[in-house]
């Protein structure tokens, strides 16, 4: 067991993804473990998808399997391929299903691969080697804080999202990768599944691990979707895709009258609404597209024509902003686009569901809270910018103008009334300069101990001297010229400041007239942000309908 898991306090739960780390396993041998023993713990907590297990129980189980003391056949199968193959491990991944779907045949696998699989095939499934080695890399390539392939996290929220799939619905994904999207969504048995993906490797273990855990109707083809088209004829009832990020070479130039580009062409930065316009392409009427974006899309200005589109033609239903870190071991955003075409005339959306996730968890619920989620009209929406970031539009959907215009109002008649009190009686003095006279330096102040230094301002240390006497007078036209650097610099504690001589009763008079004009300034600095405040609250009110003049206006 890892030196980890042994410092893990009593009474500590753990995931099965945990167990698998703890024992050396993947989660789908841990999944294999809770069917096949009889005695392995029972969940202390957690829900049905997601069961906890009691820390202790299981460090006791796999003490008394021996699991997790030697290293298991699966990681040293993984080990054996990484060693043969290094960094192609989706080349070792389809060799390695292809020779479990026909040990007969010619292989490139190392014999020990060979091996190893032969021990693990003769004590489990086919379906479980493969969905073990596949688990494996996806794993792999989440520690690398690598968007290569789909993370077990977006294929939560994409199965979430896509709800209830009808047994006999066609389901498509355009760039499939290794299948994870593709097999996730809907009932295992009923659906046609076709996909088609760019790399031959992961097309083909794509294929075989469709076929190696038992699902019909799955079809894979080889090929670049946007570019070579090998499904041109086909119309999905539902269409997932986490298509590739940031690529410019999307083949722009060779599609620039491509009949797909139904929303507008999009540029050589916006690859992701290529793949956007080919998905709704394959939708049949009445189907829907969920398609793993980039936050950027949703503002970025290269695609404001093509987002104005599909929201004019109420094509676009819902924009989810998933948590941070959902996409990768990073904090990366993520937005899931829901897109449906109208069975008919009259069938197009008249407001599009804005979901903002990015504040909880990214293993928390999926389902949003009420201040979570805004329906947002369309015309709403088709501003300069038409940005579709949900956390632009819930919080102002779910913003009381009313309240919020009341409260600034009340602060605003708190602050003037205040004001007026603040501002101190200050009659005719005895004229400019009659002060210079009779004056005593700070630093002489300082040598006497009657001044110290309390942060950036100097405090009284004597009842000889008020602080707030000092301070005004340290900011005086005179002395501001004194302590100000040729930089520009101001210090307060200048040297070269110098005060005029007072009692300490003339002091305090004058101190007191310093202090309340002080807080003077304070309150005009806070009445100023709040003017600036209510006066972009009541505009953005008066603009969008949440407030609407009074009577006595």
């Amino acid at each position: 067991m890892t030196e980890s898991a042994g410092n893990q306090a009593a009474g500590a739960l753990v995931t099965g993804s945990e167990i698998a780390r703890l024992a050396g396993v993947t989660r789908a041998a841990v999944s294999n473990w809770r069917r096949r023993y009889d005695d392995f713990p029972e969940p202390a907590g957690g829900g049905p998808n997601s069961p906890l297990f009691d820390l202790a129980e299981i460090r006791s189980w796999l003490e008394r399997q021996r699991k997790g003391q030697d290293v298991s056949e699966e990681v040293r199968l993984w080990q054996t391929l990484r060693g043969a193959y290094g960094d192609d491990m989706i080349t070792a991944l389809a060799d390695a299903a292809a020779h479990v779907d026909d040990p007969r045949a010619a292989t490139p696998l190392p014999e020990e691969a060979v091996r190893l699989i032969g021990q693990l095939l003769a004590r489990g499934s086919a379906a479980e080697l493969v969905t073990g080695l596949a688990e494996r890399f996806t794993d792999s390539v989440r520690r690398a804080a690598s968007d290569q392939v789909t993370t077990a996290r977006v294929v939560r929220a994409v199965r979430h999202f896509a709800g209830r799939v009808a047994e006999d619905a066609v389901i498509l994904d355009p760039a499939c990768g290794t299948g994870t999207l593709l097999l996730c969504v809907g009932p295992e048995d009923g659906p046609r599944r076709h996909g088609q993906e760019i790399d031959p490797d992961s097309a083909r273990f794509a294929q075989l691990r469709a076929d190696l855990t038992g699902r019909d109707g799955v079809r894979v083809v080889v090929g670049d979707s946007l570019r070579e088209d090998r499904l041109p004829d086909l119309k999905a009832d539902l269409v997932v895709c986490d298509p590739p990020v940031g690529d410019t070479d999307w083949g722009r130039e060779q599609l620039l009258l491509d009949r797909r580009w139904e929303f507008g062409t999009p540029s050589r930065a916006e690859s992701e609404l290529a793949w956007l316009q080919h998905a709704y392409a394959h939708t049949a009427p009445g189907g829907r597209v969920l398609m793993v974006m980039p936050a950027s899309v949703a503002y970025r200005k290269a695609g404001r024509r093509i987002r104005a589109e599909l929201v004019r033609r109420g094509i676009l239903t819902q924009v989810t902003a998933l948590a941070p870190g959902t996409a990768a071991s990073h904090a990366q955003p993520v937005h899931l686009w829901h897109l449906r075409r109208p069975a008919g005339p009259g069938d197009a959306a008249t407001a599009v569901r804005m979901v903002d996730l990015t504040a909880g968890d990214p293993d928390g619920p999926l389902e949003p809270d009420p201040a979570q989620a805004a329906d947002i009209a369309l015309i709403d929406l088709l501003d300069d910018s038409v940005d579709l970031t949900p956390g632009r539009h819930v919080g102002d959907s779910n913003r009381d103008f009313t309240a919020e215009y009341r409260a600034l109002r009340e602060q605003l008649d708190d602050r003037l009334e205040r004001l007026g009190r603040l501002l101190p009686v200050l009659g005719e003095g005895r004229g400019p300069g009659a002060l210079d006279g009779s004056t005593v330096s700070v630093a002489e102040l300082a040598r006497a101990g009657l001044v110290t230094q309390s942060g950036e301002e100097p405090v009284s240390a004597s009842d000889q001297l008020d602080t707030d006497y000092l301070r005004g007078f340290l900011r005086s036209s005179a002395n501001v010229r004194r302590s100000t650097s040729l930089s520009g610099t101001f210090r307060l504690d200048g040297r070269g400041a110098r005060v005029p001589q007072m009692d300490i009763e003339e002091q305090r008079r004058y101190g007191a007239a310093f202090r309340r004009l002080r807080e003077f300034e304070q309150c005009a600095r806070e009445v100023a942000d709040l003017t600036r405040r209510i006066a972009e609250l009541a505009g953005e009110g008066l603009g969008n309908g949440a407030l609407a003049p009074g009577r006595d206006d």
